[in-house]
């Protein structure tokens, strides 16, 4: 068995994190108010911006 190796970056961890997020956040949402998340999201990337500042913080 190989040694578990410590990274400084967990690509995994942030994907389920991002993904955890945008879950809470459109929870009850309607289909047009989470089309129009999903578009503004995207514009602006600001989930993967909130992501980098928070793993920039570590």
């Amino acid at each position: 068995m190989k040694p578990k190796i410590e990274k400084d970056f967990d690509a995994v961890k942030m994907m389920r994190d991002i993904r955890d997020k945008i879950n809470n956040e459109t929870m009850d949402m309607s289909f047009v108010e989470l089309k129009k998340y999903m578009s503004e999201r995207s514009i602006n990337n600001q989930v993967v911006k909130d992501k980098k500042s928070d793993y920039s913080k570590s």
